[in-house]
């Protein structure tokens, strides 16, 4: 089942990005004393106490403004609260009560969701402890005090958030099944296609861009094996939301990315490699998931001679990160190869989630060595002691070396291949992280 979400919602400067970094355990939302550094949403997975979460770090919301930015911050800050098993609302102790934060009370009482009230920037708990009590008058409960940049009160938050979450009796359940996310532009046959693979018509189908709202996961099973399918359809206008469906539709495919282990990124065979399909290919790519493009409509492309192959070219052209993901064509229609899938994706799932034994690992090194020789620069040689894999999903290896400037990206980039060529790793990304001993460890 999809792992419950956590919105952090506030107006800008409030320390929202910090309190994510702290909990993701990583420096990946900006963070800076101007309001505003985060603009668009920022995905994160945490635990605590055994249970998983995403938490998603929003722009400042701005009190009402004609500015194009702020308009969209705030767009993105409501898409933000509809997608929310519980919300975040953080505000500033030491500028108090402001009229900004009145009218994010009023809009999160309208969502109807859960609401942590918490106070951040209580550096000092004993001097700022009778300034939080103004918070009440929002009329949200009682309000928590923090502070983000001294970490002091966040394991605090993390007590109530585990609380207040809904317990997921199946998300422990869902180990042996393969989590598969498809993805794509809306109206390209999502939603037909898992009705082709369930046989029954589980989702609503039209050629209305944006029929499905929310991500609906699909557990199934068959003689291939156990997937839950999370399909991530076009979704329809939010009541609120004033801008594209798109913006809401690629928002809600990161998350799904986010939750799976396969993505099949649905390509409509007549519109070709678009724009917004580049995008989506790079959020799964970045992840480090698994990826099938599945050039979905194959049935109603007008042939000739030649075109499978040139079309594959074609996609691969504009796709040339994705060289590692294998091209399917199909009919969600018709059920044209559609069974094929399934096989793909067993195939890129085990390579995802792939070990190596580094006594193998450099053996192969060793052999790559010998046919090409380390790159040099002003007479000194690059040279490579060992490598290992550190981690999996997507397969990531550490490459110990005298000299990470002397570690050129070609040489990398030769050193994938070769792990490819040995160990195949179809439908993954690989990632080589580059560590440097000291030369006095050398000798």
């Amino acid at each position: 089942m999809a792992k419950k979400t956590v919105a952090i919602i506030g107006k800008p400067n409030v320390g929202k990005s910090t309190f994510f970094n702290y909990l993701v355990g990583e420096r990946k939302a900006i963070v800076g004393d101007t309001p505003g550094m985060t603009r668009d949403r920022i995905y994160g997975e945490t635990n605590w106490r055994g249970k998983k979460f995403t938490i998603i770090d929003t722009g400042g919301i701005e009190e009402k403004s004609n500015d194009v930015i702020a308009s969209q911050m705030l767009m993105q800050a409501e898409i933000a609260i509809d997608l929310a098993d519980l919300i975040i609302f953080m505000t500033d102790v030491k500028t108090g009560v402001t009229s900004a934060d009145k009218e994010i009370a009023l809009m999160l009482k309208k969502a109807k969701k859960e609401i942590i009230l918490v106070c951040n920037k209580v550096d000092d708990f004993k001097k700022l402890e009778n300034d939080i009590y103004e918070f009440y008058n929002l009329g949200l409960g009682q309000p928590y005090p923090i502070s983000s940049a001294n970490a002091k009160g966040i394991g605090d938050i993390l007590d109530i958030i585990y609380d207040k979450l809904p317990d997921d009796d199946n998300q422990n359940n869902d180990d042996d099944k393969i989590k598969v996310a498809i993805i794509g532009k809306p109206n390209v046959g999502k939603s037909s296609l898992i009705n082709n693979i369930l046989g029954e018509n589980r989702l609503i189908v039209s050629n209305i861009a944006g029929t499905t709202r929310d991500a609906i996961d699909t557990d199934f099973e068959n003689k291939y094996g156990k997937y839950t399918f999370i399909d991530t359809a076009g979704l329809r206008k939010h009541s609120k939301i004033e801008e594209d469906i798109e913006k809401y539709s690629i928002l809600r495919t990161n998350l799904a990315i986010q939750r799976s282990d396969v993505c099949i990124l649905l390509i409509d065979a007549n519109d070709g490699v678009t724009e917004q399909d580049t995008k989506i290919a790079g959020e799964a790519h970045e992840a480090g998931k698994g990826i099938i493009i599945a050039i979905n409509k194959w049935d109603s492309y007008n042939k000739e001679n030649g075109t499978l192959e040139e079309y594959t070219k074609n996609v691969y052209n504009k796709l040339s990160y994705l060289l590692y993901a294998p091209i399917i064509f199909i009919s969600a229609k018709t059920g044209q190869r559609v069974e094929k899938i399934f096989e793909l994706i067993n195939v890129v799932s085990n390579n995802n989630s792939v070990r190596i034994p580094t006594s193998s690992l450099n053996s192969l090194l060793e052999e790559a060595v010998a046919i090409v020789q380390p790159p040099t620069d002003k007479g000194k040689r690059l040279k490579i002691y060992y490598i290992t894999q550190v981690s999996t999903k997507p397969p990531t290896f550490a490459v110990f070396v005298n000299s990470k400037k002397l570690f050129h990206f070609s040489y990398e980039r030769y050193l994938v291949n070769k792990l490819r060529q040995e160990y195949n790793f179809k439908g993954t990304p690989i990632r080589m992280l580059v560590r440097e001993r000291k030369e006095k460890e050398d000798d």
